[in-house]
């Protein structure tokens, strides 16, 4: 039950304390973080909580772990340091600075393609913009919030969503280069073939193969098409692979899969458009990843 400390008035040094904790997760880390001596953060603990009547807290072996309201703070802290942020930014820049959290998921494959390469190019220029970076699969972390963009490789992205499409993606059956030498002249069929697993049943490359090569029993298979493409970059065998992969010493073994390419979306949800974070960061990876592909 609440009483009559919770009238204390929260200011910025003690929502500052709470991030280090939370962030720490021991009293020492929090005092590092702070700049301060471990005594003084832990009385200034205990000042707060009895300030507020409430446990901010649960003291464990594992160190001080957060309660709901001290987790809330965090985030609350979060963007008041954010925002401190973006005003000495603009001060020092003279100008408007844009700043927030965007939140941003893709494959591990895009990710590493083509996401990382185009970040490398305009982030710099956004300093008080903070990324919160996923990989999945799933269209339903966009639908679920849990993101606010996705670089997703679809023919049809999902009607709820709103974007722009950055171009075809073709795949290629691919070796390295020392792979392809020792075994030039054999047949596709008779080739290690690394290939993804269930996790995506309908994925281009596995419907080429079933049509075209229905007796080939992959010798590995692989979570993630990154997995699959570093396989192949160190000569276990062959795969099909999207076009943004194939560099870095991996060899084509033939034309791009004929009629099993697919699109590369860039994607947000609709009340997103209204938030400036995320539209400066979908404008500048519509164009820089678009770039890359060209």
């Amino acid at each position: 039950m609440l009483n009559a400390a919770t009238h204390y008035q929260l200011d910025y040094s003690d929502l500052s304390l709470i991030l280090a904790l939370v962030r720490g997760g021991t009293l020492a880390r929090a005092a590092a973080l702070l700049r301060l001596d471990v005594s003084t953060v832990f009385r200034a603990v205990r000042r707060l909580e009895a300030a507020l009547g409430q446990t901010l807290f649960e003291k464990s072996r594992a160190g001080y772990l957060p309660t709901s309201l001290s987790t809330h703070l965090a985030q609350q802290a979060e963007r008041a340091e954010q925002a401190l942020e973006a005003a000495r930014i603009g001060v020092e820049q003279g100008g408007e600075v844009i700043s927030g959290t965007v939140r941003l998921t893709c494959t591990d494959s895009v990710l590493q393609g083509l996401l990382l390469p185009a970040l490398a190019q305009f982030m710099p220029a956004y300093p008080a913009l903070t990324l919160e970076l996923s990989t999945s699969n799933d269209f339903a972390n966009l639908s679920r919030r849990d993101a606010d963009i996705a670089l997703r490789l679809t023919r049809t992205p999902p009607e709820h969503l709103v974007g722009r499409c950055l171009g075809a993606v073709t795949y290629q059956v691919c070796a390295s280069a020392e792979y392809a030498r020792q075994h030039a002249g054999q047949a596709l069929a008779d080739l290690a073939w690394i290939a993804p697993d269930d996790f995506l049943p309908d994925h281009p490359t596995l419907v080429w193969r079933r049509e075209q090569l229905p007796g080939v029993r992959p010798s590995y298979r692989c979570n993630s098409m990154q997995s699959v493409t570093e396989l192949v970059r160190v000569g276990l065998g062959v795969a099909a692979l999207p076009d943004f992969l194939i560099r870095d010493g991996l060899q084509p073994l033939g034309p791009a899969l004929a009629g099993h390419d697919t699109a590369l979306w860039l994607l947000t949800r609709p009340d997103c458009r209204a938030l400036r974070s995320v539209v400066t960061l979908f404008d500048e990876l519509g164009q820089h990843v678009r770039g890359l592909r060209s």
